[in-house]
């Protein structure tokens, strides 16, 4: 008899949603030409439509769930996960999602470089076109101590690094956003260290659970939550998963991230999440579950300390990993 130990993070499908429900709604959805998981009301229809309408890869969604992959909790109602977002290139508070439709995400391009076989750039939709697209149910969690779980659509990070073919002399992955202070009015603010960096070291790059989302709930991702590209390693904090990504530099030296740069007292480049570890300016024992608004307790690695604590036994023992 075959018997299924689950993750961590798992929790049945019907416990998430119920995938009749689910599959139902994005099949209607997509017959409509509008595909994906969305709510009844009609404001949240039409800014959905708003939000795809200018996506040449709208018609590569929904896609197949790896069901490896679960949230552990009730997904987060749409409306809230596209609403509630930082994205400091379109500014410092959290409704910027009318801001961001400035971005244009056509044509886009994204130039692979550093330490690799040969620099390459490459078209938004041919990169699309190469990639086994999935959709994975990921927990969020900010290291404000909010949280959501949402379903991501888009390819194992790895998939990009077989791609890129690195040599042996990379050791970290840099990832870099748009520039364009003509449309992200945030990027006119001199005091940040514009375009927003960031970083993984290549061991968690390769990890299984290393993802670059392209999608959320069944459709291209909005512009607010990152599109066209976007990092998400649901075991670190927030700020990590880099939005609207332009470049991947394969690099022998560690970078300095964005909110390194900014206060490094705060903002370390590992950015694990560790209940434990308190923000100097605010406990990080709890969260704040957006679908519900209820504080629940935090976890270590975001509850993928079975997955990914290996990555950290050697590199534990030299630096803090939760800064």
């Amino acid at each position: 008899m075959l018997i299924k130990i689950r993750k961590s993070w798992e929790l049945s499908e019907n416990a998430v949603l119920d995938e009749g429900k689910y599959l139902n709604r994005r099949q209607i959805l997509k017959g409509l030409g509008i595909g994906g998981l969305i709510a009844a009301s009609p404001s949240i229809l039409s800014n959905s439509v708003a939000a795809t309408s200018d996506d040449p890869s709208a018609h590569l969604y929904p896609v197949a769930r790896n069901t490896a992959y679960e949230g552990g909790r009730p997904l987060t109602p749409e409306k809230i996960a596209t609403t509630y977002n930082n994205f400091y290139e379109f500014g410092s508070h959290k409704e910027i999602s009318k801001a961001a439709q400035a971005l244009k995400i056509r044509p886009w391009s994204v130039l692979i470089d550093g330490e690799v076989e040969q620099e390459q750039q490459i078209d938004i939709d041919d990169l699309l076109s190469r990639m086994p697209l999935e959709e994975r149910i990921y927990r969020h969690r900010c290291v404000e101590a909010w949280s959501m779980v949402v379903p991501y659509s888009g390819f194992a990070l790895k998939e990009l690094v077989k791609l890129a073919k690195p040599t042996s002399k990379a050791r970290y992955l840099i990832m870099q956003t748009f520039e364009d202070k003509e449309v992200a009015t945030g990027q006119r603010q001199f005091w940040y260290p514009w375009p927003y960096t960031e970083g993984l070291s290549m061991e968690e790059a390769a990890h299984d659970l290393a993802f670059i989302a392209t999608g959320l709930y069944g459709k291209p991702i909005p512009k607010q939550n990152g599109a066209p590209l976007r990092l998400a390693v649901p075991w670190k904090y927030g700020f990590k998963h880099a939005k609207s990504l332009v470049r991947f530099t394969f690099s022998e030296k560690r970078p300095v991230s964005f909110w390194q740069k900014l206060n490094e007292n705060e903002y370390g480049f590992w950015a694990n999440v560790n209940p434990e570890v308190r923000h100097p300016r605010w406990s990080q024992a709890t969260e704040r579950d957006l679908a519900t608004n209820e504080r629940i307790p935090t976890q270590f690695y975001n509850g993928y300390a079975e997955e990914v604590a290996g990555l950290y036994t050697e590199i534990g023992k030299k630096e803090p990993l939760f800064k």
